[in-house]
């Protein structure tokens, strides 16, 4: 039984499709099917039932699959705290994260200070907040970052970045040179949002609620460059977090009056899994680079 052996069969197991796997993992389709039907053939046992072009985990590989997660989490675990023999500077570090625009200045700073670190990224779709718990839980990440809060045994949340919440608006748009506004003014406005599900559609629902307006959405989108692109546009107005040293938009953002509305970023950790040197030191930068935005 080879270690690469177990690798393909964590992912594959998780995945539940041999080419999604193959696909994540980098390698050929019948080069992973070759490989998996080689360990079930030193093992003796199926590990997946397979119908119609479909595989599911059985029973024997359910068994397998919490042996080999926890074999495989003591090996990476074992590998980090060997890199942090020979010091911080050679560490790498994996985060998951659905605010990436949020997080890279982060990453550039610390990395003008440790230029050999090497990340890992791994962008979840901003809906999918519950997944940066799950890969936090499995130990496929060091670190998680984003708005978010995680009720699941063993992680930890630390809250890292207040930003306030504005109003933006188009450059021509009759309220562009106000300090600031209420949101009563804009009432009849078309509105640019986030898709239902995303964290700040939760967050800007509340924010109309508490004002009284009923928007009127024209338009969804999941990213934030996609939010201010339509802005830029003139398509309508919308909510917009904003922190000092921020970039300067192509719009106008406008203080909301009679409301005390923050975004909060945080970073994650899973407390019962061993952190590198270097997580542990990019954890603790998030605090101190973020404690002046």
């Amino acid at each position: 039984m080879e270690l690469l052996q177990l690798q393909y069969f964590r992912t594959t197991a998780r995945l539940e499709h041999m080419t999604k796997a193959a696909e994540q993992l980098h390698i050929a389709q019948p080069a992973l099917s070759k490989t998996i039907s080689r360990l079930e053939e030193d093992l003796g046992v199926p590990l997946f039932d397979r119908a119609n072009r479909q595989i599911r985990l059985n029973a024997f590989g359910k068994a397998f699959l919490s042996k080999v997660e926890a074999a495989l989490s003591l090996l990476e675990e074992g590998q980090q705290e060997v890199t942090d023999m020979a010091g911080l500077e050679r560490g790498t570090i994996s985060i998951a994260t659905n605010v990436l625009n949020r997080l890279t200045p982060a990453i550039v700073a610390f990395r003008e200070q440790y230029p050999e670190v090497r990340f890992r990224i791994n962008q979840i779709a901003p809906a999918e907040t519950s997944t940066i718990a799950d890969l936090l839980d499995q130990g496929s990440v060091d670190l998680g970052f984003g708005p978010m809060s995680l009720d699941k045994q063993g992680i930890q949340v630390l809250p890292v970045l207040q930003a306030e919440v504005f109003l933006a608006v188009p450059r021509g748009h009759r309220l562009e040179h106000e300090s600031s506004i209420v949101l009563q003014q804009v009432a009849e406005d078309p509105f640019i949002e986030y898709k239902v599900g995303h964290p700040f559609r939760e967050i800007n629902d509340e924010i109309s609620r508490k004002a009284g307006i009923q928007r009127t959405i024209v338009c969804e989108v999941e990213e934030p460059a996609a939010l201010g692109s339509l802005v830029e546009a003139g398509l309508g107005v919308a909510f917009v977090p904003g922190c000092k040293g921020d970039e300067i938009p192509q719009f106008t953002r406008l203080h909301i009056e009679g409301t005390d509305n923050r975004r909060a970023f945080s970073v994650a950790w899973n407390e019962t899994r061993y952190q590198s040197k270097a997580a542990s030191a990019f954890q603790q930068f998030l605090v101190e680079y973020f404690a002046d935005k």
